[in-house]
């Protein structure tokens, strides 16, 4: 599962990392640590051929909700679920195959948490972050939706994500299940493009190679959405007697 990520590069940083360009009113923000499903995240989609470039592909980086709303939904409740997507169903469940087709999405992160269950309820987040510091790209999707109620107005006009997740690589195993899809750079213009083979696609979702990420505890106060500071992603020390490591081969509980 991926329910929450810390996002504090600018935009203009992201842009330059991802060769993308930034999308009409997108505005600095402010940095935050902890962000969780159904706010605004940044996301990086495909910009077509621009009749000057011999053919070749553009990126734009835009905001969407967290939380994916399918166009054929009634109403906006299931970005509530749909926040992530499994890869193993992400092609065929109904809620995510059409914008598997062709609406595939980078999501642009610094960092993800992951709680690491232990000893009766208590729980131990863990921050993770690409070893060699530079953002995350996550593969996700995005779904254009109108809500019926806004009749013709442009805020009517919903743009939405959904991150995808697979099995848990050797860099998370020892904490979570699962873990979301991280792309390397040369993999994210046959993962933008809409017209790309469907089994390429299949094999850029697998889990992280060892030494890809770092992790360590951090303050539980993250679990609470509100709280959103620096502090968040800092190391914490951790009773050693609460860790219980996950078996490798522990099952698949969560998306």
């Amino acid at each position: 599962m991926c329910g929450r990520i810390a996002l504090y590069s600018e935009p203009e940083r992201l842009s330059r990392v991802f060769d993308a360009a930034l999308a009409a009113g997108i505005d600095p923000g402010e940095p935050r640590f902890n962000v969780g499903p159904t706010t605004e995240i940044f996301g990086i989609v495909d910009g077509g051929s621009p009749p000057d470039t011999a053919g070749s592909r553009s990126r734009l980086l835009d905001r969407f909700r967290w939380g994916l709303i399918p166009s054929w939904s009634k109403d906006a409740t299931p970005a509530g679920r749909l926040f992530n997507a499994r890869a193993e169903s992400v092609s065929s469940k109904a809620s995510f195959r059409e914008a598997f087709r062709t609406r595939r999405a980078v999501i642009p992160a610094d960092g993800f948490f992951e709680w690491h269950k232990g000893p009766g309820d208590r729980s131990q987040p863990h921050f993770f972050a690409r070893a060699d510091g530079q953002p995350l790209a996550l593969a996700g999707l995005w779904e254009v939706w109108r809500d019926p109620i806004g009749g013709d107005e442009r805020s009517a006009w919903i743009t939405s994500c959904a991150i995808i997740t697979t099995a848990a690589g050797p860099d998370v195993v020892s904490v979570h299940e699962r873990m979301p899809v991280i792309l390397e750079p040369e993999a994210i213009d046959a993962w933008l493009d809409p017209t790309e083979d469907a089994e390429l696609l299949e094999a850029l979702m697998q889990p992280a190679p060892a030494g890809t990420l770092v992790h360590h505890p951090v303050d539980r106060k993250v679990g609470n959405v509100a709280n959103d500071e620096p502090g968040l992603i800092a190391p914490v020390e951790v009773d050693e007697a609460e860790v219980v490591p996950l078996p490798v081969t522990a099952p698949t509980l969560f998306d």
